[in-house]
């Protein structure tokens, strides 16, 4: 059976959480929007997920920027301002008891508002905009990890900017869906999805990245040089933990003889891939092992992923000032 990249532990103190709609701190079962939301009706607005590391908002500034830049994109007005949204999800955490945890995820969704009537014209909304912060407690699962994940290359393309810019985050995500559920079908943890041209632009729900020895596989004495490719990012929303994988490349991969590569790049070289690895926030830096029933490299996590995952969780870690 496969397994999402977001798959977590059901924990039952998520029946209890408190959510932030507006203005307003509501039980779980009292939290809701109107059927006139644009949100609900169109998928006009745009979100982020969050991740709280021993009670501090990790990557928060990034976040913010992203939020308000495709808001501005939209022509949106959150009608907060970041501080002030910040201290929105801080005091969401706070009525939650949140404030010192780590093992938290957020969602934080804000749409244009309350339409009068359903039509997509933005000149038809008559409320502020929407703002809903759900915490709660929700930690990948470890086989996530350490076992893998499997992708399959699906027919839905990551598209131009002049159709739908994909640097949105946006709560239309239905070409992302159509990925995901072609990768379900074919019995996969995530879609592979291609650009334009037919070069891997990036998953249905994180970013791809592969590891190759451009001078073959080397010796315990001389491994080589190491290159860890991505997208040109052209076809892919800006993630904030694949710029955290660059720039631990660029910060740290002299240690180990590895160089970060922003490229284009077909499936023939996915497959003869030495090691290849998704991120996001959730799940941080999780291994690839299979694509398109090919496997990649040995089949399981190799040094390279896992010592960016070890990289990744000291990053946090400074991040938090732990």
């Amino acid at each position: 059976m496969a397994h999402g990249t977001h798959d977590y532990d059901v924990d039952p103190r998520n029946e209890n959480i408190i959510i932030r709609v507006n203005d307003d701190l509501l039980p779980r079962e009292k939290a809701v929007v109107s059927v006139f939301d644009s949100g609900f009706m169109l998928g006009d607005g745009v979100w982020e997920g969050i991740r709280v590391h021993n009670g501090h908002l990790a990557f928060m500034d990034d976040h913010l920027r992203r939020l308000y830049e495709g808001a501005k994109a939209l022509d949106m007005d959150i009608g907060r301002t970041p501080e002030e949204l910040r201290a929105m999800v801080q005091e969401t955490l706070d009525a939650n008891d949140m404030s010192e945890a780590s093992g938290v995820h957020i969602r934080l969704m804000i749409s244009r508002g309350v339409k009068s009537t359903p039509y997509q014209d933005p000149r038809f909304t008559i409320s502020a905009a929407t703002i809903v912060i759900i915490p709660e407690y929700k930690d990948p699962q470890e086989s996530t990890l350490t076992r893998g994940v499997r992708l399959a290359t699906v027919s839905t393309r990551r598209g131009r900017p002049d159709v739908q810019d994909p640097k949105w985050n946006s709560h239309s995500k239905l070409n992302c869906i159509s990925a995901c559920i072609q990768a379900a079908k074919a019995g996969a943890d995530e879609g592979l999805m291609l650009d334009p041209q037919g070069f891997v632009a990036t998953c249905n729900s994180t970013h791809f990245f592969i590891v190759r020895r451009p001078d073959g596989p080397g010796t315990p004495e001389n491994p080589g040089p190491i290159e860890v490719w991505t997208s040109t990012g052209d076809y892919c929303m800006p993630g904030i933990t694949r710029r955290n994988v660059i720039r631990l490349c660029d910060r740290r991969g002299a240690e180990i003889g590895v160089t970060a590569h922003q490229k284009n790049f077909s499936l023939t070289e996915v497959y003869g891939a030495d090691e290849a690895f998704v991120t996001g926030t959730f799940a941080g830096i999780a291994p690839v092992t299979e694509i398109d029933g090919r496997v990649i490299g040995t089949g399981e996590r190799g040094p390279i992923v896992e010592q960016l995952q070890q990289w990744y969780l000291q990053m946090i870690d400074e991040e938090a000032h732990v």
